[in-house]
């Protein structure tokens, strides 16, 4: 039985041994592999490359025959072309950032635009032209005697169209630096209008709009406004007027000490209203020219003189025209309704706002009126206003 166990243990012995061996020669086997590689690798590119002594020993000298200076020169050439020609490459970049890059200067352009006269052009209206638009944008908007100019930007070298009331008028290509004008031949008969662009290709809308109010007078009378997300800006102002431009149609005093102004002003335009040279309140004048104003101007006596001014201003917020006022405070007649009759561009929300202080309130009018829909009223509808709540 012991015999036995020594010849299995002495059979498995004998094979692992082989298995060993045989891992051993392969593991020498690729060594000597990777170690030729690498040797003919570094002889290759003749660089970091040297004899082993050891294992290479110089057995037989042979006399060398003289060489002249070429073939050392050639010699070295083919050990050392690769360190050779990186350092002419790193040279090579070091002049080009030097001497041309930094040493280029730097240009700046200047334009001119010649459709437009420098001193019509207010500050806020400037621009740096030289940069094109991602969408399409509005520069310059100008109203003249015969026709008005009309210059944006956009991509360079694409098409643009200039559209008035959502109506295509006109097709332009802009130049290389993205700038265009348009300035048709014929003027635009007095009225509103409303400026857009839209690029072609790709097709692409502008994000602001110009509003134009065309004067039946003279072009000096007419009003340019830049209407953005954030507001509107004035970029033409009337630069005379005419009668008719401000007019205050009706003043009523409610017993709940407000003040309610309607009139018609230069449409797009701000009016203020002062009581005795002090400032109550503002509203914007609305397309079709119309503006209603309503501000809490106290407890008024009766019997006692008062001076309403109302003024209109430019974009600048300078005053352009006034309307002066003087009243004696009547007795207060004691009705808890007054009236008002629709214009055009009015709404309940604006209404109640200037009779009721706060717009949210228009669904009183519209009771009181029976209005089955507050967004449907009509020009010249007589409104019942309840002036006590």
């Amino acid at each position: 039985m012991a015999n036995t166990n020594t010849a299995v243990m002495g059979k498995t012995k004998r094979s692992t041994d082989n298995m060993i061996d045989e891992a051993i020669a392969q593991q020498n086997s690729w060594l000597n592999r990777r170690r030729n590689f690498t040797r003919r690798f570094l002889k290759s590119v003749n660089v970091f490359s040297h004899r082993d002594d050891e294992n290479e020993k110089v057995v037989v000298k042979r006399e060398r025959a003289p060489r002249d200076n070429n073939d050392d020169k050639k010699s070295v050439l083919r050990e050392y072309w690769f360190p050779i020609l990186c350092a002419l490459i790193v040279l090579f970049v070091a002049i080009w950032v030097i001497f041309i890059r930094i040493g280029t200067p730097q240009r700046v352009v200047v334009l001119n635009a010649n459709p437009v006269p420098v001193e019509t052009v207010s500050r806020d209206t400037v621009k740096n032209i030289s940069e094109p638009a991602d969408i399409p944008t509005f520069d310059i908007v100008r109203i003249k005697e015969n026709g008005i100019v009309v210059a944006g930007r956009w991509q360079p070298n694409k098409n643009i169209s200039v559209l008035i009331n959502n109506k295509i008028v006109a097709t332009e290509r802009t130049n290389e630096n993205g700038e265009f004008v348009y300035a048709p031949a014929n003027g635009l008969k007095p009225g509103n209008y409303t400026l857009s662009l839209m690029g072609v290709e790709p097709k692409m809308k502008s994000a602001d709009k110009v509003f134009l109010y065309i004067s039946d007078a003279d072009y000096r009378n007419s009003v340019s406004l830049l209407m953005t997300r954030d507001g509107s800006r004035v970029l033409q102002s009337p630069s005379i007027l005419k009668d008719g431009d401000l007019v205050v149609s009706k003043i009523d005093y409610l017993d709940t000490g407000r003040i309610i102004v309607t009139g018609d002003a230069l449409p797009r335009l701000r009016v203020s209203l002062s009581l005795d040279d002090k400032y109550i309140g503002f509203a914007r004048v609305s397309d079709y020219k119309h503006f209603g104003l309503g501000a809490d101007a106290g407890e008024l006596k009766p019997g006692q003189e008062y001076n309403l001014t109302v003024r209109l201003h430019d974009g600048d917020g300078q005053t352009i025209a006034t309307v002066n006022h003087n009243f004696v405070m009547p007795e207060m007649t004691g009705d808890n309704d007054t009236f008002y009759t629709v214009r055009r561009g009015d709404c309940l929300w604006i209404i109640a706002r200037n009779f009721l202080r706060r717009g949210v309130l228009f669904s009183i009018i519209a009771e009181r009126n029976s209005i089955q829909n507050p967004d449907l009223i009509f020009t010249d509808q007589l409104l019942q206003i309840p002036t006590k709540q």
